[in-house]
């Protein structure tokens, strides 16, 4: 057996390099692989089925502070003005698109959600209690699911 020094080892005939028996198999074996490729197919088609879009909405669904609940078509362009405790919120539906385009709110949060298009999809000034979701005939989920 060779003399080693204080501090450093030596292989022995009997290791490998890397420290690991010849015994143990490293790596994935396509059994894995294929369940792995499975898996990444199935999540594929789940997230297209249940989560996909729900395709463009057809009404815009209001919360008002005083407690009213309306909704309104998105088939026409319009302009509304709702009243909550801090004043006037200003929503525009156009295009089939609905948006916040004014509110007297410090933070801005509801201006910049920007356009809603797809069923599903929601905004709120919660400082001046309004809130608006939008519809589509095809409901896969609700506002409140992500």
């Amino acid at each position: 057996m060779p003399r080693a020094e204080p501090g450093i080892s030596t292989v022995t005939d009997t290791e490998t390099d890397s420290g690991i028996d010849d015994g143990i198999r490293s790596g994935l074996s396509r059994a894995d692989g294929a369940v792995i490729a499975a898996t990444l197919v199935l999540l594929v088609f789940l997230y297209g089925t249940f989560w996909g879009g729900t395709g463009a909405a057809d009404l815009a669904h209001f919360h008002t502070a005083d407690g009213r609940e309306f909704s309104v078509p998105l088939d026409a362009d319009r302009t509304l003005e709702l009243r909550g405790p801090l004043g006037i919120s200003v929503i525009e539906i156009r295009d089939g698109q609905v948006r916040f385009v004014a509110s007297p709110c410090r933070g801005k949060q509801c201006i910049h959600a920007g356009w809603l298009k797809q069923g599903g999809e929601f905004a709120a000034c919660l400082p001046n209690r309004i809130s608006v979701a939008v519809r589509s005939r095809d409901r896969h989920f609700d506002s409140i699911n992500f």
